[in-house]
């Protein structure tokens, strides 16, 4: 894989119009899993080239994340009240389009703890799921680490249940990759994600943040049902983990409606 930077380009954010959605995402965590590309392959449509590593073993390695955080004040930039705040987990794999030759975060799926699930569900047909999700954090300002995180996610399409470990520190290199940039821009920076739509149709919608500041962190549990069914990760598995990356806060600009890609 070539080097990759956070550029200018990477970073610049396009101003939101119509109904695009701004928040606040609060206790936003990156697991990220080593799994097999011939497993992964198959959830993927072929337009798209798995991004891999080479894992501690020496064998090829493709990357799936599970990305839980609360929104704290979901609203739309042109109507900023009312807000409103709940829980969220995006389930990810990274690859490359073969088309534009950019790297996109192909999303298995989303699980909102809120009503709202209904409009992208029905309306866009987006591959979201109505869940309970739950979060149980205490934070160190002073320290700037996580005294505590567990998250527990009830959910028909994808129960999940995990506890953190905060070291406070920030990562000095990630398994695989040849610098740390390139696999921070790689796992905390796809501004574009892709999916196949509830119709079986290809989706796509984009989104800007600001670079991550995260530290490194341990998993002592993390169950996640989707990973198992999918044939990815046996659930409970702490082997596989590639990293998990932590940050308390950051802003989130989501470009709206969701289009055919």
């Amino acid at each position: 894989m070539h080097p990759l930077r956070f550029s200018p380009a990477l970073l610049a954010k396009r101003p939101p119009t119509g109904i695009d959605v701004e928040t606040t995402l609060a206790h936003f965590a990156l697991i990220t899993y080593m799994v097999e590309p011939d497993a992964l392959r198959a959830q993927v449509h072929e337009r798209f080239e798995l991004d891999c590593i080479t894992g501690p073993d020496g064998t090829r390695k493709a990357l799936i994340s599970v990305v839980p955080f609360l929104d704290l004040d979901f609203r739309f930039a042109r109507c900023p009240w009312p807000k409103f705040s709940f829980g969220q987990t995006n389930y990810r794999a990274y690859v490359t389009d073969s088309e534009s030759g950019e790297h996109v975060a192909w999303f298995f799926g989303t699980s909102l703890a809120s009503l709202f699930v209904n409009v992208p569900h029905f309306a866009w047909k987006l591959p979201w799921h109505g869940a309970d999700i739950r979060f149980d954090t205490a934070y160190d300002r002073e320290g700037k680490r996580y005294e505590r995180y567990r998250m527990v996610t009830k959910s028909k399409w994808a129960p999940a249940e995990v506890e953190l470990e905060d070291t406070g520190a920030a990562p000095v290199a990630l398994t695989g990759f040849d610098d740390l940039e390139s696999g921070l821009v790689l796992l905390t920076h796809p501004s574009r994600g892709v999916f196949y739509r509830r119709d079986g149709a290809l989706g796509s919608y984009s989104i800007w943040h600001d670079r991550l500041r995260m530290t490194q962190g341990r998993a002592r549990r993390a169950s996640f049902a989707l990973l198992d069914r999918l044939g990815l990760v046996e659930d409970g598995d702490l082997a596989q983990i590639h990293s998990v990356l932590l940050q308390p806060s950051t802003d989130f600009t989501i470009y709206l409606p969701p289009r055919l890609a």
